[in-house]
């Protein structure tokens, strides 16, 4: 039998480039599995957080080099997908993307499964989302913070408002609201952001602190109105809705923000392979046109800051959670 030594040196050479490739870019070998990488949210749709991950999932999908799955498992206020995260293998299929929900559970829910953020590996935080607190027109006649606040006053055992969640961002924001404004609202929690904003539409609560893509299309159709945005300035995907600040309430100043994050333990190769993939997919011109439609604000730190940040968010949000005087349950 005669040997073709062409045929073997082209065999061997794409095998040793094959092994040099994958020893030089591990990332190399997910893209070579063909297995789809999965994004735990722990949110349910029509949250901000969903509007952000489903827009940018092509993106991230083309520079992971595979299909990106995203996959809603909200509940418990978001403690069930986080510890569905947490019990998946440190490998990059299994990632989040979360909002500061996240750095807030500690403070607010007592004998949280996990540890935040020692279970978990943060990423990147991507960027942050303007809140907006609305009302139902036909519970809540005030156009504005003055009116609104005004209203409250008047009745101050008389109008509640919903959140996606004890303990969640919208639900300090609201107590940050009451806090700063010197009213009362009852508090009513829901299992995610779109049954909340469900009832809110229907009249069953009065008012809510949301972000804003989750509720932009109801407030241009006149569904919901904007009393004011939760930020110290105004956002361009909005411009003509003011803010607190602008509108008296100099010391209420709220912002949600979102991260990746993945299981504890990855590698700094597979760390840094998503980082890359996350700074890639969001400087996509689509991706950016519809960040810029939602009002996200998008300026991606290191995965060191992002550490950091975790850590020092902790403890301000839970300064915050005293200060209104939320109690862990």
């Amino acid at each position: 039998m005669q040997h073709h030594p062409s045929h073997m040196t082209r065999r061997s050479v794409l095998t040793v480039l094959a092994s040099a490739s994958a020893m030089a870019w591990p990332g190399l070998a997910l893209a070579q599995a063909d297995r789809p990488i999965k994004f735990i949210l722990p949110n349910a749709t029509g949250s901000g957080v969903d509007a952000i991950t489903r827009a940018a999932a092509p993106a991230l999908g083309k520079a992971l080099g595979t299909n990106v799955v995203v996959e809603n498992q909200a509940g418990a206020s978001g403690v069930i997908g986080l510890q569905a995260l947490a019990k998946n293998p440190p490998d990059g299929f299994t990632l989040s993307v979360v909002s500061n929900n996240v750095v807030i559970f500690p403070s607010v829910i007592k004998n949280l499964p996990f540890d935040m953020p020692g279970d978990f590996t943060p990423i990147a935080v991507v960027g942050s989302t303007p809140m907006v607190l609305v009302v139902n027109p036909q519970k809540v006649n005030a156009a504005n913070s003055r009116e609104f606040v005004a209203a409250l006053k008047a009745k101050p055992e008389g109008y509640n408002f919903g959140s996606g969640g004890t303990g969640t961002i919208l639900h300090l924001a609201g107590e940050m609201f009451i806090d700063e404004a010197g009213v009362k609202a009852r508090h009513i929690p829901y299992k995610g952001v779109g049954p909340m904003v469900t009832d809110l539409l229907g009249g069953q609560i009065d008012f809510g602190v949301v972000a804003l893509p989750s509720v932009a299309q109801h407030i241009k159709s006149g569904a919901l109105r904007a009393i004011g945005m939760c930020a110290d300035k105004r956002t361009q995907a909005a411009p003509d809705i003011p803010t607190f600040v602008e509108q008296g309430l100099t010391g209420y100043n709220m912002e949600a923000w979102f991260a990746v994050v993945g299981p504890k333990g990855m590698t700094a190769a597979q760390v840094k392979k998503v980082h890359d993939a996350v700074t890639l997919a969001f400087s996509d011109a689509t991706v950016k046109e519809t960040m810029a439609k939602q009002g996200n604000t998008i300026n991606i730190s290191s995965t060191e800051q992002a550490q950091k940040a975790f850590r020092s968010e902790m403890a301000r949000y839970a300064a915050l959670v005293k200060k209104v005087g939320i109690e862990p349950q």
